[in-house]
């Protein structure tokens, strides 16, 4: 049986509170309301049950419906006023405005701050100016100016309660341009980490289509005396090989988000691999990370993809040890076996508490590193150490990848900066 979860649980009695405590507020006026009609203002008892219950009962209307229940409560404020014109009781006091209609309209009129716009703040603090006028048209012998006191307080209000909601409006917008930023920046980061990685598969690929290719191409002149089906065959498996080049050139081509045309040279460029570790843990220990490297061959050959993009993993990992913790002892240890390449990297805490040299990040370089390994369908796993340090583990099978050798033999990128992780 579906059950919500605890959150949505949570706030459905949060939503009623406001509606709840209202009506506290408003149980608590009616009772005041009437005492001050009937014995302060000497209102009869009838007059004063009305107007009590006109003035107090819309409040608990305020929390979901503040306009309608400031219109009530205004209206039956006027009114009021006007009746206690016709007793004696008015004489000496204050009006049009008793104390708990005061409290009353000023507390709709919070609600009314807390969740109309601008405009219609203007049009309440504009109404409540012009009972301002009332005494003047209407003279009584009253002592208190309440309607100059009134405006002054319920200005306040507004002001105080519309400055709260527009804060919280912008602080929910910001958050949301903050989520939408965050959701595009990581969309992006995914594309540009697959149109890498498409550009050096091809580079990967392209290399072992192209020696199909021409050896299927060269057999008939190298071998000599080969029969015409043979040699037929032979012109099938280059034509064969060279359809499929074009086709995976066209789908590297859309996975970029480019025409498939190529670039630059930078493109074909030979991409590094395992075997260019060591390099890259000497420039790592130039940066002022100690590294230990342990590599153990496995009994075949890996898969130049999987050599490509188990090298990119070790190469973000120290990068982020040199960014996030400048000094800190990382271990990296490489193991592969007739199944899968294994990938560990094992930094301890920074040897001295300082400001690292980027304070926050991203999260793009793990974002490129999952990627990297969901495409060949290998796992990763990542997490701060209890001790605090940080761990990077990745397997990437052999089994889904075409095995051959691998064709890195040269930097990763024209830029020599990829190359090195120093900052």
């Amino acid at each position: 049986m579906p059950t919500s979860p605890p959150s949505s649980a949570l706030r459905r009695p949060a939503r009623w509170l406001p509606v709840v405590a209202a009506c506290a507020v408003a149980a608590g006026l009616l009772q005041s309301t009437y005492n001050v009609l009937a014995n302060d203002y000497r209102l009869g008892v009838a007059l004063s049950l009305v107007l009590a219950v006109a003035q107090t009962v819309p409040l608990p209307l305020a929390p979901r419906r503040p306009l309608p229940a400031w219109a009530i409560v205004f209206a039956a404020d006027l009114v009021g006023g006007f009746v206690l014109l016709s007793v004696d009781g008015v004489e000496g006091r204050a009006w049009p405005w008793t104390p708990p209609a005061m409290i009353g309209y000023l507390l709709v009129t919070a609600a009314v701050g807390l969740r109309e716009n601008r405009r219609r703040l203007l049009v309440v603090g504009a109404a409540t100016g012009a009972t301002a006028v009332l005494p003047a048209v209407f003279p009584t012998r009253q002592e208190n100016a309440t309607q100059l006191l009134l405006f002054l307080l319920t200005g306040a209000v507004l002001l105080l309660t519309g400055a709260v909601r527009e804060r919280g409006e912008a602080r929910r917008a910001l958050a949301a341009q903050r989520e939408v930023s965050e959701a595009e920046r990581a969309r992006r980061t995914v594309l540009e980490e697959r149109a890498r990685i498409a550009r050096e598969m091809h580079d990967v690929v392209a290399h072992h289509m192209s020696v199909i290719t021409v050896q299927a191409d060269s057999a008939p002149y190298r071998l000599g005396g080969v029969p015409p089906e043979t040699g037929e065959e032979f012109a099938a498996i280059a034509a064969t090989a060279r359809e499929s080049l074009t086709e995976m050139r066209r789908l590297l081509g859309a996975l970029r988000g480019t025409d498939g045309t190529g670039a630059g040279g930078g493109e074909l460029a030979p991409q590094p691999g395992l075997a260019e570790l060591d390099r890259l843990a000497e420039a790592t220990v130039r940066a002022g990370v100690p590294v230990e490297l342990s590599v153990a061959p496995g009994p075949v050959p890996v898969p130049g993809a999987v050599d490509l993009s188990a090298y990119r993993v070790v190469q973000e990992a120290l990068a982020n040890v040199v960014r996030h913790a400048p000094g800190a002892a990382t271990r990296v240890s490489v193991a592969s076996d007739r199944t899968g390449v294994s990938v560990l990297i094992v930094n301890a805490p920074a040897p001295a508490p300082g400001t690292p040299l980027e304070s926050g990040g991203t999260g793009h370089g793990l974002v490129g590193m999952r990627e990297r390994v969901r495409l060949l369908g290998g796992e990763l796993d990542t997490g701060p150490l209890p001790d605090g340090g940080f761990r990077v583990a990745a397997r990437f099978p052999v089994a889904a990848v075409p095995s051959g050798p691998s064709v890195s033999s040269g930097p990763s990128e024209t830029d020599p900066a990829e190359e090195a992780p120093a900052p």
